[in-house]
C-alpha cells in the first residue's frame, strides 16, 4: 500500500467546497469553502482526509508548509501550445495601435507546418514546464496552427501526450491555400478532418470541437460556417467550445448557447441578447474570459462584473498562444481579472479553478476522494496572487 502525507503549516485552504469551508466568514471564504490553519492527507495521489489542523490524524511522512497558503491547481481552459515561431514584432506593432484582426495566425501556420515533430514535443514540453512552475495542473490544448488534415492530427497526438483535455480547432482561420475557396475548406474542416480525427483509433485524439466565429475578421468563420462546423462535430460525438465576440458583436456567444457548447471564450463584445443567452445557459455553456489577450492586444477588457451580477458561469484562461497572449501565468490572468475585469479576488480564484474545471467536465474540489492536483503559494493567503502581480509565488504541490 502507498504511504500516507499529511501535510501541515496551511495558512489558509481553499477547497472550492462550501461545505468543507467556514461559511460564517465573508462571501469570499463561502465561495472558496476556506479552512483557516489547514492540514491535509494524500495517499497515492488521491486526498485521504482534509481539515483543520488541530484534528489531523497520523501519517507515515509528514510536509510542513511554514504558514504558506494552498488552493486547487489553476485548470488552463484555453491554450494553443503546439505552435512553433516567433511573432514578438507583431505584439510590437500592436502597441503602438495597430489592430488585431486574425491575420498572424497565417505566420504560426507556416512556421509550425516547418517544424519537425521531435521539435514540436520540445516546444510544447517547455511551456508545460512553465504553467506547472506557476501552479497549474490541468491544461487544455486546442490545435489550429496546422490546417490540413495531417497537420491538425499531428498537433493533435502531441497534445495528446500531455494532456486528454485536446480540441480540434481546424477551423481557426481559412488557410492560404483556400483564400478563395472558403466553401471548400469548411467542407474539409466538417468532413475529412473530422473523419480522420475520430477514426483514427485508440483514445479520442481530440474531445471537443471548436471554431473562431468572428463575422467580422476576414480570416474566421461567420456564424453559418461555424454553425457547420460545430454540428458537424458534434455529429462526430465531440463536445462543443466556441471562440466569439472576441473582436467585435456577432453569433458566436448565442451560438454557443444554441448548441449547449461547454465553454464560449473571449465574450468581449457582448450585447443583452448575449447576456440573457448566457444567463439562461448556466449550469451548461461557460463564458471563458482571457484577459491576457485584451493585456496583449491592447484592447477593450471584457465586463466580468456585469457578467456575474447577471448569474452567468464565469471562468478565466491563459489562451496562451504565439500572437495575442504569449503568457503560461494563472496568477497574471488573475490579477489583471481583479485589476481590470472588475472580479473581487476570490471570483478570479474560483474562475480559475472550480470554473474552468467545469468547462472541462472536471470537479475541482480539495475534498475526500479527489485528486490531490494542488498549488501552493508562497504567501500566507490567496489574496497575494493578485497583490503581487508578476511575482512567482505560485507553484505545484507535488507530493
Amino acid at each position: 500500500m502507498s504511504r500516507s502525507t499529511l501535510v501541515t503549516g496551511i495558512a489558509e485552504l481553499t477547497t472550492n467546497d462550501p461545505e468543507t469551508g467556514e461559511r460564517h466568514r465573508d462571501p469570499g471564504d463561502r465561495l472558496l469553502g476556506t479552512v483557516r490553519d489547514a492540514a491535509l492527507v494524500v495517499r497515492g495521489g488521491v486526498l485521504e482526509w482534509v481539515g483543520a489542523g488541530a484534528h489531523a490524524p497520523d501519517a507515515d511522512a509528514r510536509v510542513d508548509l511554514g504558514g504558506r497558503a494552498v488552493i486547487p491547481g489553476f485548470v488552463d481552459s484555453h491554450t494553443h501550445l503546439v505552435f512553433a515561431g516567433d511573432r514578438g514584432a507583431e505584439f510590437a506593432a500592436r502597441m503602438t495601435g495597430v489592430p488585431y484582426d486574425g491575420g498572424g495566425i497565417r505566420a504560426s501556420v507556416a512556421a509550425t507546418r516547418a517544424t519537425p515533430d521531435d521539435e514540436l514535443r520540445a516546444l510544447v514540453a517547455r511551456r508545460m514546464g512553465e504553467m506547472r512552475a506557476q501552479g497549474t495542473t490541468t491544461v487544455e490544448i486546442k490545435t489550429g496552427y496546422g490546417l490540413t488534415v495531417a497537420e491538425e492530427l499531428r498537433a493533435l497526438r502531441i497534445a495528446r501526450e500531455v494532456t486528454p483535455h485536446t480540441t480540434l480547432l481546424g477551423a481557426h482561420v481559412v488557410p492560404p491555400e483556400y483564400a478563395a475557396d472558403r466553401a471548400a475548406y469548411v467542407d474539409l474542416v466538417t468532413g475529412p478532418m473530422l473523419a480522420a480525427v475520430v477514426e483514427a483509433g485508440g483514445p479520442a485524439l481530440a474531445a471537443y470541437v471548436d471554431v473562431f466565429c468572428e463575422p467580422g475578421s476576414p480570416h474566421a468563420f461567420d456564424g453559418d460556417e461555424a454553425r457547420a462546423v460545430l454540428e458537424a462535430g458534434r455529429r462526430a460525438g465531440l463536445g462543443l467550445r466556441v471562440h466569439g465576440n472576441q473582436l467585435g458583436p456577432g453569433p458566436g456567444v448565442r451560438l454557443a448557447c444554441e448548441l449547449g457548447a461547454a465553454s464560449v471564450d473571449h465574450c468581449t463584445h457582448l450585447d443583452d441578447a448575449d447576456v440573457e443567452a448566457l444567463t439562461a445557459a448556466r449550469g451548461t455553456t461557460v463564458a471563458t474570459l482571457l484577459p491576457g489577450v485584451e493585456f496583449s492586444t491592447r484592447s477593450a477588457y471584457p465586463d466580468a462584473r456585469r457578467l456575474l451580477d447577471a448569474g452567468v458561469d464565469v471562468a478565466l484562461a491563459t489562451d496562451c498562444n504565439p500572437g495575442t497572449c504569449y503568457s503560461s501565468s494563472m496568477p497574471f490572468v488573475i490579477a489583471l481579472a481583479v485589476r481590470e475585469l472588475r472580479m473581487s479576488p476570490a471570483e478570479a480564484l474560483h474562475a480559475a479553478t472550480a470554473v474552468a474545471a467545469r468547462s472541462l467536465g472536471l470537479d475541482r474540489r480539495v475534498a475526500v476522494g479527489r485528486p490531490a492536483e494542488l498549488a501552493v503559494l508562497d504567501a500566507p493567503s490567496h489574496l497575494h496572487l493578485a497583490y503581487r502581480p508578476g511575482v512567482p509565488i505560485a507553484r505545484t504541490l507535488d507530493l
